[in-house]
């Protein structure tokens, strides 16, 4: 994996509060590595690790990207669902921002079956066909659409598994994460002071309450996913 120069720095970190942790009561004892002291009952999170690991996970998604692989991001919390929508599609990545459907990878034969009722009503709406029908049955087909829209809109144009997952919150994001784990994708994970850092192939040790902070970190990810899809295009 090549080295490269991200341009994290210390002050915009601070800046966006990815250095506060979690409530001392509340935290996972593997994360010591990552806290670098308590202040107030709160843990702060090392930011020498936290860039390291971001650095890492930039120069993962930049070499990823340039050999045309597919990227999913996964963030469902109300603080991190904009945030993923705006990077993602930035990026041009899949997204998850609703609420994780149990299976949706590891059944991917079910996800695909649902993406292709999605692609047929959105299609049967954009040619009108749905309004030719009795407003009952519309209606019906309508509110199915809807559904579908709010939790796979952001997947629709997926054909397959994706290659890497970047995951926001471990902890709200569990049954995604073991999915990825079972089926051997591998992750990069926001990570706070009460998560696992061993179960993520790379750990970003940072504050996953904050928005500023998720956004700074999946800006940072985002733009390697960027330069690298430019450079895939280029050697094309």
């Amino acid at each position: 994996m090549t080295k490269r120069y991200w341009n994290i720095t210390f002050e915009e970190m601070m800046e966006a509060g990815v250095h506060f942790g979690h409530d001392t009561r509340k935290w996972n004892p593997r994360m010591a590595p990552y806290i670098s002291t308590k202040h107030k009952g709160i843990h702060i999170i090392n930011l020498t690790q936290t860039a390291r690991f971001l650095s890492e996970a930039c120069d993962l998604v930049f070499d990823a990207a340039s050999r045309g692989k597919q990227f999913l991001i996964v963030g469902t919390k109300k603080k991190a669902a904009d945030s993923v929508k705006r990077a993602a599609i930035r990026a041009r990545c899949h997204y998850v921002n609703k609420k994780w459907l149990g299976g949706m990878l590891t059944n991917w034969y079910t996800t695909e079956t649902r993406l292709r009722k999605f692609r047929d009503l959105r299609t049967e709406q954009k040619t009108g066909k749905l309004t030719s029908l009795p407003k009952r049955d519309a209606a019906t087909l309508k509110r199915q659409l809807s559904h579908l829209e709010t939790y796979l809109g952001g997947i629709k144009y997926m054909t397959g598994l994706p290659d890497l997952v970047i995951i926001v919150d471990q902890q709200e994001e569990y049954t995604a994460l073991r999915e990825c784990i079972t089926l051997g994708i591998p992750t990069i994970c926001l990570i706070d002071t009460n998560c696992d850092p061993d179960l993520a192939d790379i750990s970003i040790p940072a504050n996953d309450d904050a928005i500023a902070s998720i956004r700074l970190i999946l800006n940072k990810l985002v733009f390697a996913i960027s330069e690298g899809r430019s450079s895939y295009i280029q050697n094309f």
